[in-house]
């Protein structure tokens, strides 16, 4: 390869800040960033192909579908054709989009169509950024983001939701908790995404009791 890893991931860097420039706040460059430091971290532990888990933590939302009118494609070839100006292998390429392909949580409701050890790293790494702390706050801001409400007591979540009804819902923000945030503990892929998940899961109960009680005016 004419460039090294360095260099590749810089211009990769670049080129997701300035598309991600005017993002939605829960999916900006920062989004990108915590993911992206998460699953150097995994990696160091789970030994998948360094440039391939970079490639794709760094380029996984470069063109989320639910910003694109629902364009499931859009993202692997937006990320194919700026890798192809690196002159990234076609091997890592095709990769790298089936990783950014498969690896929602909305992908994985219509059963699993690609695997791989790097995927399973990036993955966890992007689903560790929807729960903890950082995942509420991501929650509520796409939740304003789409004019919903937190919480309607009379509204039920739904966890076993299909693919087509979790994309269609508008259901309050609480119910999200249930219908995903809640169940991706233990989807985790890695042992040091399942550790991270562990802890991130246990804030995401209390802060609901918290929500409860204060909903009750307690």
């Amino acid at each position: 390869m004419q460039m090294d890893f360095d260099k590749i991931t810089g211009l990769t860097i670049t080129f997701v800040k300035e598309t991600l420039a005017h993002a939605e706040a829960g999916h900006d460059w920062f989004h990108i960033e915590r993911v992206y430091k998460t699953a150097l971290n995994i990696n160091t532990q789970e030994n998948g192909d360094l440039l391939t888990v970079a490639l794709a933590a760094l380029l996984h939302d470069i063109a989320d579908s639910k910003f694109n009118d629902g364009d499931e494609e859009i993202g692997p070839r937006t990320a194919a054709a700026f890798l192809d100006t690196l002159g990234i292998p076609a091997g890592v390429i095709l990769h790298v989009q089936q990783i950014i392909r498969n690896m929602s949580y909305k992908a994985s409701l219509s059963g699993p169509n690609f695997s791989s050890r790097e995927m399973d790293i990036v993955q966890d790494a992007d689903r560790l950024d929807a729960i903890g702390a950082i995942g509420i706050a991501r929650a509520f801001t796409y939740g304003g983001y789409k004019n919903r409400i937190m919480y309607d007591p009379a509204i039920p979540s739904n966890p076993n939701q299909s693919k087509e009804a979790y994309k269609n819902s508008t259901a309050p923000t609480i119910n999200h908790f249930y219908e995903k945030l809640l169940l991706l503990k233990d989807l985790m892929k890695t042992s040091a995404g399942r550790k991270l998940a562990d802890e991130r899961h246990q804030f995401m109960q209390l802060y609901l009791e918290h929500f409860y009680a204060e909903w009750d005016g307690k």
